[in-house]
Parts: structure tokens; sequence; C-alpha cells
């Protein structure tokens, strides 16, 4: 889109007259919606609604939109984000071994399949540095051991902070991240390797084959304090047969990583995720 946008992420408590509220602050100053959607959840009691509108011919500045409807949203107590289309969000992505999903992030992201720079490449290991170095990005190599895990953690925030991360992606990152750490930076992204909540932890694709599934999946969700248990943000299955063994479950479940991944990565990034409590609704 040539225009840019605005967008606004809102939950609050339910209540009579949300839309019209809402709206109606955009139209006041003039502002042309283009897209609104909305949820109730009607076990929690809440409204979620995502609303985007052109910013030309829109009589209210940039900096003060954010003040303006905090006057509007404190009555409603109500929890929002606002963002701007022109605005690029920059990416660190991280990695171990495994190279599938940080190719086909760069890929996509070059294709322009996404909008979002990718400064630099984290890993606990040298492997891919050489993929990292081949499209211009800056490779951090920090090994890391329940040892000097505190230590090498303060390491990592330090590098997002100098090169001022949005979103931390685990794309097969195979390392455990702390609470503290979350708590200094929650922005994170992980890819699972099964349709969770099955299989949670490592080898779940050896576990799938032991148990004899029919399906194998992969799933993308945001990192909390609890091992592969955050708020789902995509999930896709696969079909697999008795002929198939551990390398076949292996080699479909990798195909299916690269596009649960990345259309988790290119919700986020179109600020169409909301979270609430460990659930999330992603507007299409």
């Amino acid at each position: 889109m040539t225009t840019p946008t605005a967008t606004l992420l809102i939950s609050c408590p339910d209540r009579r007259g949300l839309v019209a509220k809402i709206a109606n602050f955009i139209y006041t100053y003039g502002g042309n919606i283009i897209h609104a959607d909305q949820h109730t959840d009607f076990a929690s009691g809440l409204f979620l609604t995502r609303i985007e509108w052109q910013l030309k011919g829109f009589n209210l500045p940039r900096d003060l939109i954010a003040p303006a409807f905090n006057a509007i949203a404190q009555p409603l107590e109500a929890k929002w984000e606002l963002h701007f289309s022109d605005t690029v969000p920059r990416i660190a992505i991280w990695v171990s071994k495994q190279d599938h999903c940080l190719f086909d992030l760069i890929w996509r992201q070059r294709a322009k399949e996404f909008t979002a720079e990718i400064p630099l490449v984290l890993s606990n290991h040298p492997d891919l540095k050489i993929i990292a170095e081949q499209f211009g990005i800056d490779y951090h190599y920090i090994p890391i051991n329940k040892d000097n895990k505190q230590e090498q953690e303060a390491k990592q925030l330090e590098i997002l902070q100098q090169n001022k991360i949005d979103l931390v992606v685990l794309a097969k990152y195979m390392q455990i991240l702390s609470q503290e750490f979350i708590v200094q930076f929650p922005h994170v992204i992980n890819i699972h390797h099964s349709f969770l909540p099955a299989f949670v932890g490592a080898n779940p694709y050896h576990k799938a084959f032991e148990r004899g599934v029919k399906i194998i999946g992969a799933t993308a969700h945001y990192v909390t304090a609890d091992l592969d248990a955050g708020p789902i943000i995509e999930q896709d299955v696969v079909r697999v047969s008795h002929r198939d063994e551990v390398e076949d479950l292996i080699r479909k479940g990798k195909d299916l990583e690269r596009i649960v991944l990345a259309r988790a990565v290119r919700s986020h990034l179109q600020n169409r995720v909301l979270v609430y409590g460990n659930r999330t609704v992603v507007f299409e």
C-alpha cells in the first residue's frame, strides 16, 4: 500500500457502543477507515478489534494520535497499540544448526513478502555464519551453556538493544530462553516442530513416529516462561503414513515449519495479532 496507514489494536471489556465510539474517533479527525475487524470472546467478556485507516487527510499529527486516543481508551479500560504502516520493524533471527527456516525468512524478506529489516542473525553455533555473510547480514556467535547462560543472555540483550531490534524470531534456535530474558524482551516468536500441545520439548518427530500418528504439525507461538506453551499464532498439519520413517517425518515437517513460521511472522509484522491471556486473535 502506497498511502501510509495507522492501525489500532484494542482489547477491552465488552459493552454497547464500542464500535461506534472507536470509529467516531477516526471520523472526527477526517480519517478514512479501510479495514475493520472485531471479535467478542464471550467466555472472558472481552471485545477485541483491529481498525486501520489512511493517514492522508487525517487531521491529527502522528505524535498526537496516541494521547488523543488514550483519553477515550482509559474510561473503556482498554489495552491498545498504535502502529504505522511505513514504520519498518527490525528482526533478529536466532538459529542453531538447521538452516531451512533461516533461508526461508531471508528469501521472503528479499522478495518483499513482508516488510522488515533483518540486520542480524544470532546463534549458539558458528555453522550458519556463511549464510548470513552470503546475504550481507551480521552474524553473532554466542555459545551458551548452563554455566554461562546468565552472562550470555546479557550479551544477547545488549546486541538487541544496540541494533534497535523489534522482534526476535527463533528459527530453530534450540535453547530455552530464561524468564528473566523474556521479561526484558517479550517480543519473541518460536517455531515448534509439532502440533502443540502434542509432543512438547525435544525430538517430537521421533515421538510422533513411535506413537504412529497419521498427521504431524508445526506451531508458531509467542515465547513465554513456560516451555512451548505461549500464545499460538499459527499452526498447520500434513498427513503421514505407515510407510514413512522418521526421516520422512522430518523432511515433511521442515516444509511445514517454513510455511507456518512465515505466516506467523507476517501476521505479527502486519499488526494482525492480538494476545489475550494465553490465546490470540489473528485478524485476516
